[in-house]
């Protein structure tokens, strides 16, 4: 079962980037990661958050939802 985040941080690090990611028991993975890894990450974060405002914004404008003067 997947565990909650907690915490996320990054860190600049040498040529690359450590990931602290901290879940809800306090276990702490650390990853690390070069500029293309975290570029590619934020474009699919991006790509995510987009497709899931596109739904809600789809949602708010089904029929009868409509303010009537």
């Amino acid at each position: 079962m997947a565990k909650a985040l907690s915490l996320f941080s990054i860190t600049p690090s040498g040529d690359g980037y450590e990931l602290h990611i901290e879940d809800e028991d306090g276990e702490v993975l650390e990853l690390v990661a070069s500029f293309e890894q975290l570029d590619l990450i934020s474009e699919e974060i991006d790509r995510q958050l987009d497709d899931d405002e596109d739904e809600q914004l789809s949602a708010d404008e089904e029929p009868g939802d409509e303010d009537e003067e």
